[in-house]
């Protein structure tokens, strides 16, 4: 019984959500934003850093799970590191009964919903992302754009489309396979991906080749050891040492990337 009673004590630490605990125990100002993008609502989640002078931003693009928890958690993890953050829910007015990412009844409802998507209806979203974080008191005016596996293809392709961005962060997503697309962007482009991702990694040579011959600025970074996702996996309980150090160099390089925008 003795047992039994300590390992019920114990199991809230056991079952913590790292995810959870960052977002409720984060010292920075947290709010949900409605933008209107044609006919529809989109809605945000943004942070704000706490520094003393105004900031850049950066438009976070969530993977293709939608805005849920981790990424909010990662849009906290950019304004600890000095930034306004914004990351839109992308599936804003297409769950059920109108909602968003939170009220699809399942991940791969979410997922599903997602890769239907029609693109010029992301990149206004992004856009009004772009616009809205740009003219805040607190932002200096400059916006970069970082996303994560589907958003890590978006942000690519976001690149192709918004010529004032400042910088652009992929996190293992595909670049985009038009050449004429690829002349368009002026943002330097760092690439973050995983060894063990041969599906997205297949695509680095090509994507170095048409960025290099266009004269734009593309810093694509493998990390040893790490797989796809390796940016939520690194953090979550259980995760393995090589994901662990990926992430953490990780987040040291988009540190030094954002001190220079």
């Amino acid at each position: 019984m003795k047992m039994l009673t300590l390992a019920l004590a114990l199991s809230p630490l056991v079952l913590q959500d790292p995810v959870q605990d960052r977002l409720n125990k984060s010292p920075r100002h947290h709010e949900w934003v409605q933008l209107k993008v044609g006919d529809r609502t989109l809605h945000a989640f943004v942070v704000y850093p706490e520094v003393k002078e105004k900031s850049a931003a950066v438009v976070v693009i969530h993977e293709n799970r939608g805005l849920n928890d981790w990424a909010r958690s990662a849009a906290d993890q950019f304004a600890e590191a000095g930034v306004i953050a914004i990351a839109p829910d992308l599936l804003s007015g297409l769950g059920p009964d109108g909602g968003r990412t939170s009220d699809f009844p399942s991940q791969d409802a979410a997922t599903q919903a997602l890769s239907k998507l029609p693109p010029d209806q992301v990149t206004a979203d992004l856009n009004a992302c772009a616009d809205y974080v740009s003219k805040l008191d607190a932002c200096n005016g400059k916006v970069a754009v970082g996303g994560f596996c589907w958003g890590g293809g978006q942000t690519f392709r976001f690149a192709t489309n918004r010529d004032s961005l400042v910088a652009a962060m992929v996190f293992y997503g595909p670049a985009p396979a038009d050449a004429a697309a690829i002349a368009k962007i002026k943002a330097p482009v760092h690439g973050f991906y995983g060894e063990n991702d041969a599906r997205i990694n297949a695509g680095i040579e090509k994507a170095t080749a048409a960025m290099k011959e266009a004269g734009k600025k593309y810093e694509p970074v493998i990390y040893k050891g790490a797989g796809h996702g390796f940016m939520r996996a690194g953090e979550m309980d259980g995760a393995k040492d090589d994901e662990k150090k990926a992430r953490a160099d990780a987040w040291v390089r988009i540190k030094e990337i954002l001190k220079k925008l």
